[in-house]
């Protein structure tokens, strides 16, 4: 394929040079929150490598020279070789479960000598570049089930090895692909249905021990079937546009559901969950018939969704207390306000809050916030560095840098929506996803407000190799975006 080197513009002229700028102000903004979360009084030099701060500077620097690196490879070669690199990280993410070293519960790194490497942070690069690849092969769409599994796959293969080195945080992160495929088309019912799972899950758990008043029902049973119910009207009204099959699947459901409220409450109290599963399991059924009768495949899967998020709601309890780790059981309790555990569980949550709170309007100023200095926040260096900013910064600070992650998503968004190839777009949607996903998760469980589930908060948390796979990511689509005006003949 020859380029005509006549017309051709420089890769540096063609740099995105405002994200570069987003990017190196957010290395400066985290390295002065590694030396507030890390520096402990009497220390004399912030510089030296004998302390985090000096090793962040390290790590900075060459996150910059590899930077420069990844700009000045051909842009053809990450699509070339994005099997081969996804290949790579595969079996290095394989090898890594069977690692006899194990650092706080977790085998997810490998030790050479004094350095330590994470590869679970690189192979979200290299899995973006894979399915990246799929998806902009020609006659690839993923509205084909058969395509749609094919790009799952690729995304949940490297979900399921992080999970066997018991990474389970740095394994969530693989859902935010799913946003780059609502935005390559995928149908929003689907993306619907993780979010319905999750409101199942957080609704059903915390009111389950709740009762209904007088009769010996509970609150969260009876309010998940019914919101499989109108979730499944919703569905038929959405995508079937049957007015006379939603007014029946409406008053069928909620006639009768009144109706038996009424005689339990005023006549024989007893548990209208039972009904609540007839009625629901009467729906799936007249879903099915209406599928029979009309010939619209649409209708068995909202039967599908109906009878699945059932099934999901009455796995929720088993999962959670007989799958899950003692600790994230914990977690979530705490999450969800049935347990407090300010000294256990939800230690970490209640010290950062208290740390960001502390910061009022302005903060303490660099290198004065006690609660970071006396150690009192654990991981404040890494996963709950966010509360350090909040309470040297302020919320003047804590807005700052929320400001700035809100520029580099917008800016990721503009370039992707430019880019005249579908690999660079879907690439740069996996990018933005990846970026989105961990900003949220991270700043929000600092809050208190999502799950503590330990992820770094991009160029912010101390170690290289958080640091070097943000690079990877930001800087790949950076260069791909660089060649989008090469005349190629």
């Amino acid at each position: 394929m020859a380029i005509n080197k006549d017309k051709q513009p420089s890769v540096l002229r063609s740099l995105d040079w405002w994200t570069i700028a987003i990017y190196v102000a957010l290395l400066v903004f985290g390295w002065v929150s590694v030396c507030g979360a890390s520096y402990t009084y009497g220390d004399t030099d912030i510089f030296s490598l004998d302390t985090r701060s000096g090793m962040q500077i390290i790590w900075i620097g060459t996150s910059i020279v590899l930077g420069f690196f990844l700009i000045m490879l051909d842009d053809r070669f990450y699509e070339t070789f994005a099997y081969v690199i996804y290949a790579a990280l595969l079996l290095l993410l394989f090898v890594t479960i069977f690692n006899p070293h194990e650092i706080k519960g977790s085998r997810s790194w490998l030790v050479l000598g004094p350095l330590r490497l994470q590869p679970a942070e690189f192979a979200k690069f290299a899995t973006a570049l894979a399915v990246a690849k799929l998806m902009s092969i020609y006659g690839f769409t993923i509205l084909r089930w058969k395509h749609f599994a094919a790009a799952a796959a690729v995304v949940l293969l490297p979900m399921l090895f992080i999970v066997g080195q018991r990474e389970t945080g740095s394994a969530l992160v693989y859902l935010s692909f799913f946003l780059m495929f609502y935005r390559e088309g995928m149908p929003g019912s689907i993306l619907f249905t993780g979010v319905a799972m999750v409101v199942y899950f957080v609704v059903g758990i915390k009111y389950e021990e709740v009762m209904l008043p007088d009769m010996p029902a509970s609150v969260g049973k009876f309010v998940v079937l019914l919101l499989v119910q109108l979730f499944s009207a919703g569905m038929v009204y959405t995508y079937c546009k049957d007015k006379r099959v939603i007014t029946t699947i409406i008053a069928f459901c909620l006639g009768l559901t009144l109706i038996f409220w009424l005689f339990s409450k005023f006549v024989i109290p007893f548990d209208i969950v039972w009904v609540q599963i007839a009625v629901t399991a009467f729906l799936i059924g007249y879903l099915v018939f209406q599928g029979l009768s009309s010939r619209m495949r649409t209708y068995y899967y909202i039967a599908l969704f109906a009878l699945g998020s059932v099934v999901f709601f009455y796995s929720a309890d088993y999962v959670l207390n007989d799958v899950m780790e003692p600790h994230q059981r914990v977690r979530i309790n705490v999450l969800l306000g049935l347990d407090e555990d300010l000294a256990g569980a939800g230690y970490n949550v209640h010290q950062s809050e208290i740390a960001i709170g502390s910061g009022g309007l302005r903060g303490k100023g660099f290198l004065n916030g006690t609660q970071t200095k006396l150690k009192f926040v654990p991981e404040q260096d890494t996963d709950f560095i966010f509360c350090t900013v909040g309470e040297e910064e302020g919320f003047v600070g804590s807005a700052s840098v929320l400001l700035l992650f809100l520029a580099l998503i917008l800016r990721l968004i503009h370039l992707a929506e430019r880019q005249p190839f579908k690999f660079g777009r879907v690439y740069g949607y996996c990018v933005l996803s990846i970026f989105l996903f961990h900003v949220f998760i991270n700043v929000g469980m600092v809050l208190g407000l999502t799950p503590v589930i330990g992820i770094p908060l991009p160029f912010f948390s101390y170690g290289g190799s958080s640091l070097w796979g943000f690079t990877f990511l930001l800087f790949i689509f950076l260069r791909i975006d660089a060649g989008r005006n090469l005349i190629r003949n």
